[in-house]
């Protein structure tokens, strides 16, 4: 706990995995009720679960690569 209260330790990228499965299912949701409700098509539906579930990946992943620059960049400055 000393760790995330005094900022030695990063919280978001565990905050970060957790947004990545809620925005997952949120988009399996989407994806399948685009597929078989009146208002989408069964190719839609399947659009949004490909291409959706790719982007959420991409756009997590973005973010984690920041929060490893970070680490990478106190290593180094620690190591001088």
């Amino acid at each position: 706990m000393r760790d995330v209260l005094f900022f030695d330790s990063m919280l978001t990228p565990k905050i970060i995995t957790f947004v990545y499965w809620l925005m997952l299912i949120g988009v399996v949701i989407s994806g399948l009720g685009a597929m078989f409700t009146a208002y989408g098509s069964f190719w839609s539906g399947l659009g949004i679960l490909v291409f959706g579930s790719i982007g959420v990946r991409i756009w997590c992943e973005l973010l984690i690569v920041l929060f490893k620059i970070h680490d990478n960049l106190r290593k180094l400055a620690d190591k001088e």
